[in-house]
């Protein structure tokens, strides 16, 4: 497995500032074990189409936690048919979700926190961090504008929660409105959530459609007041 060291990063991050400049290093030096994990919203249209036109080989995956929607399963197989693709499915623990359900219910995640972020490092965290075990790298669809949790991120880091392999995240300066844009100047498909009032998309149970001026992410588990509304895949323990 490739290291990076604080340093190298300080430096890509002070020598490259373009999402074309990021994705085109990373071509160069960690593909193909590097990949893009996707949930199929709207920044991940816009950066399958970008990293494709960089290089037609680079590597996508999903989780498939069981719980999605159906129009997340429409568009990945429209956009696997319009670029060719094989997109790599990952899918939870058997075992894991069973003896779940059956301590917990069905619809746990809506009795409590607790309840809910077991649920997402079953169907999620834990077949996530199998991929990357394998991995040199992964390229998010993070943005700094979505949660104030990610207002710091930057393009380049180390992902200390998956043994220091590389995170990249490059659209991390892009607006919403930079995102609706790319895809409407280069019509692009994307998930028809999108236009049911729903800017982030993860499980069906877990995601409503926001209301006006309501901030981009208050969809997802909207029961829950306040506390760290993320389902544990972008959490660094440092």
């Amino acid at each position: 497995m490739v290291q990076f060291t604080q340093e190298q990063i300080d430096t890509l991050n002070s020598n490259i500032h373009t999402t074309e400049g990021a994705l085109e290093w990373v071509s160069e030096n960690l593909h193909p074990k590097v990949a893009k994990a996707s949930s199929f919203g709207a920044e991940d249209a816009v950066l399958m189409d970008i990293m494709l036109k960089i290089n037609p080989k680079f590597r996508f995956f999903t989780l498939d936690t069981g719980r999605l929607p159906q129009e997340t399963y429409d568009i990945i197989d429209i956009v696997s048919k319009k670029y060719n693709i094989s997109i790599e499915v990952l899918f939870p623990d058997t075992k894991e979700v069973e003896e779940m359900v059956r301590e917990k219910g069905m619809n746990l995640f809506y009795e409590s926190i607790e309840n809910r972020k077991l649920c997402c490092d079953i169907r999620k965290v834990h077949p996530m961090n199998k991929m990357l075990k394998t991995l040199d790298g992964w390229i998010t669809g993070l943005r700094r504008e979505q949660t104030k949790n990610r207002e710091n991120v930057t393009m380049f880091q180390l992902d200390h929660g998956h043994g220091g392999i590389l995170k990249i995240n490059p659209i991390i300066d892009w607006t919403w409105d930079q995102i609706q844009e790319y895809i409407k100047n280069n019509d692009l498909p994307y998930n028809s959530l999108l236009d049911k009032g729903y800017p982030s998309i993860g499980c069906e149970p877990c995601t409503r459609a926001i209301k006006p001026g309501e901030d981009i992410r208050a969809g997802r588990w909207w029961w829950e007041q306040g506390g760290n509304k993320e389902c544990g895949l972008h959490i660094d323990p440092e």
